[in-house]
């Protein structure tokens, strides 16, 4: 499988993505799974910029992605896949995308949101999302960088 490693981030590709992931990973490809994004030439060029020489990127909304992966589309290559939010993971979950484990990275806080971590900020909603997909297997990790410790998540939703 493609798939080497997906992430929740709200920025997207950024610092900690770009270089970080990438590089200790080896990804060849990042995915960026968005209904929105994928239909925003700005924040799509944007993203183009961020993304380092030499790695490709898709910005896809959901059903695309799930399609493409599914199709074997990117199976020679080593696939980062990000989105801004949980809900993007389920859906390609129950489209049938095979993904065992997802990185909660930086979830920024708002009005509507409750504190996990210093970088963690979740919504009910989040929470609900978070729930089902521990429920269908997914491993559920915290670590904003390849050298912190990766921590449960579930562990730290509950607390």
């Amino acid at each position: 499988m493609s798939i080497i490693a997906t992430r929740i981030d709200g920025r997207l590709i950024h610092g900690q993505v770009a270089n970080l992931w990438t590089t200790k990973l080896n990804i060849t490809r990042i995915m960026v799974v968005d209904d929105d994004v994928a239909t925003n030439a700005i924040e799509k060029s944007g993203l183009k910029l961020a993304t380092p020489a030499g790695v490709k990127l898709s910005v896809l909304p959901v059903e695309k992605a799930a399609t493409n992966i599914l199709a074997g589309k990117y199976d020679s290559q080593r696939l980062l896949i990000v989105a801004r939010r949980p809900d993007r993971f389920l859906q390609l979950v129950e489209l049938g995308v095979p993904i065992t484990e997802i990185n909660v990275g930086n979830m920024s806080q708002t009005d509507k949101t409750r504190s996990i971590t210093k970088s963690i900020n979740v919504m009910d909603s989040d929470v609900e999302v978070f729930n089902r997909l521990n429920e269908k297997g997914v491993k559920l990790v915290a670590q904003m960088v390849p050298s912190d410790r990766a921590e449960d998540f579930m562990s730290l939703l509950k607390n």
